[in-house]
């Protein structure tokens, strides 16, 4: 899965070019034009990454910034904010209520590409691996390959995505709902039902000659990759 990065920004033009750019380096982009909207949209689904402008419509950048570091959910989302403030006072204003770090407009896109890329090796190094592995499972990402105790396994391309979504966050449990926007994509309106059902398979190909089940079901919540998952009985 691409990493996610969700830029709230109101005007238009700069929106259409960094999504633009973003869609370039390989990443899943949302567009967000008002403040108020994104405060909504941060709490159904969460990005990698988030770029914010300073000032916007409904709600300033820097109280969206505040708000998100109070909830638990969101107090560790990596945020570069987007400003044409370039005043020492108002850019250590932007780093206090919680920022990561911080870009002047106008400002060279390569150059803010190149610290997006930092931030997410430095503080979602999965999301942008190559490779994940964990136990006697390996995904590759580039070759699209999922390997068993070194024998390869046929998945669909959406068994792949699940696992590699799961994969990602080992010992997380997402709900139906988030596995249905984290693989499925936002916007696609699917039954939670199909996740089951595509668990299952994943499941039942994963688990041939009755090995491990490294997928965890979590009862009323969703499903989970067993942080605790070496691919041998105990």
């Amino acid at each position: 899965m691409a990493p996610r990065v969700a830029v709230v920004e109101d005007e238009e033009a700069l929106g259409i070019l960094l999504r633009y750019n973003l869609e370039a380096e390989g990443y899943d982009v949302e567009v967000i034009a008002r403040g108020d909207e994104a405060d909504i949209r941060l709490r159904e689904a969460q990005p990698d990454l988030l770029l914010l402008d300073w000032m916007l419509p409904g709600l300033s950048g820097v109280e969206l910034c505040r708000r998100l570091r109070q909830r638990e959910e969101t107090a560790m989302l990596p945020i570069i904010m987007l400003t044409a403030r370039g005043e020492e006072s108002e850019r250590v204003r932007g780093l206090s209520v919680g920022a990561d770090d911080y870009i002047v407009k106008p400002f060279s896109t390569p150059e803010l590409m190149a610290r997006v890329r930092a931030m997410l090796r430095r503080t979602k190094p999965e999301r942008i691996a190559a490779r994940l592995a964990a136990g006697d499972i390996e995904l590759d990402r580039e070759t699209r390959r999922v390997r068993r105790s070194g024998r390869e396994v046929k998945l669909g391309p959406t068994e792949f995505k699940l696992l590699e979504f799961l994969m990602q966050a080992p010992g997380r449990v997402f709900s139906r709902e988030q596995l249905l926007d984290g693989v499925w994509g936002q916007g696609v309106y699917v039954d939670e039902r199909t996740v089951d059902v595509h668990v299952g398979r994943l499941r039942r190909t994963l688990n041939r000659g009755q090995r491990i089940d490294p997928i965890r079901t979590v009862r009323g919540s969703g499903y989970a990759f067993d942080e605790t998952f070496t691919g041998r009985a105990s």
